[in-house]
């Protein structure tokens, strides 16, 4: 088996994958369907903040490998687009966070008057919080780097990349639904706004799982990023202008200042959901692998350096730790 490898999906995911093999040695080519600028992943909030994911188990050791990039990339924020900014996530107890929170700067309760009004509790921290346009340029162009190429195409069948390369890695998102017949994949709809700052320079975020709603105020170099909605099997990319409207008086209550904050943007994404992550290898006929890295719901940012890591681990085979493997075969590949 020779080092090539072929990448289907252009996202965060894919390209932090794509990056990781390239620059551990591996000829890599990344098959995009979408320009990289025009994926869901450019579209995300971004906050480094477990959402929407499974397995427990592992989720833990790919935030500590993730957090740990991150924290390196935010020492070039221009370059980069990684921030480390304070904040806080309400209706949230230190209680069953893991190992993983304790490496958080800041983190700590929230005192009462840190908290809006109509909030109990909370926890602060500061995080990374991670421009996507700026980001997603930067990985590409450090893929591009390491030798890597990235050719918008799109993959109709796995078996396609798989006669070009010996090695296929299926980072694909919601697209796994038809590449890997896998029918547990599902779009969790998200729909933000994004408005002119009036002065707000640290984030927050109340979001309760399975709520249809959330409320969050990203501040990015651009504008605050409001949001936001979750809305289960909903394919629908257009921007609705209630839900719009809905974002901005929520989070007006918190911040009156932004009820007449200057509308930059209506921003729409399909958060690639799974009851769990598919992180595993099989075998491909003719001794090939394909690698299946897919269904992180609303946390790919947060996990991507991770999971492309344990994927790039897969890539090499089985090693003396045994192999990543996050659940059994979805269908067919």
């Amino acid at each position: 088996m020779n080092g090539d490898v072929i990448v289907v999906g252009g996202g965060v995911i894919g390209l932090t994958t794509a990056l990781v093999l390239a620059e551990n040695g591996r000829r890599v080519r990344l098959w995009t369907r979408d320009p990289v600028a025009r994926t869901t992943s450019a579209v995300a909030g971004a906050l480094f903040w477990p959402y929407r994911i499974e397995p427990e188990r592992l989720v833990g050791a790919w935030l500590e490998q993730s957090l740990t990039r991150y924290e390196e990339m935010a020492r070039r924020p221009d370059e980069t687009g990684v921030r480390v900014v304070p904040g806080v996530m309400a209706d949230t107890s230190p209680d069953g966070l893991g190992s993983w929170a304790s490496r958080l700067g800041e983190l700590r309760e929230a005192r009462e008057d840190e908290l809006p009004d109509g909030y109990r509790q909370g926890l602060r921290a500061a995080v990374p919080l991670i421009d996507m346009p700026t980001h997603l340029r930067y990985l590409k162009g450090r893929l591009r780097a390491a030798g890597g190429t990235v050719e918008v195409r799109t993959a109709t069948a796995l078996r396609e990349p798989a006669a070009e390369a010996p090695v296929v890695v299926n980072c694909s998102g919601l697209g796994a639904r038809e590449l890997a017949a896998d029918a547990s994949v599902r779009p969790v709809r998200g729909q933000l706004v994004v408005v002119a700052n009036p002065g707000i320079d640290e984030w927050f975020v109340s979001a309760v799982a399975g709520a249809a709603e959330t409320t969050y105020m990203l501040p990015q170099p651009y504008g605050v990023l409001l949001g936001g909605t979750s809305t289960d099997n909903a394919w629908d990319l257009s921007a609705h202008p209630a839900d719009a409207a809905a974002i901005v008086a929520r989070c007006a209550r918190i911040r009156p200042d932004l009820a007449g904050a200057r509308v930059l943007e209506h921003r729409v994404g399909l958060r690639p959901a799974r009851p769990r992550v598919r992180l595993e290898a099989v075998p491909l006929p003719g001794g090939g692998r394909l690698v299946h890295n897919y269904g992180h719901g609303g946390a790919g940012v947060t996990v991507a350096w991770g999971c492309a890591e344990d994927a790039a681990r897969l890539v090499a085979g089985p090693g003396p730790a045994g192999p990543v493997s996050t659940s059994p075969p979805a269908g067919r590949a």
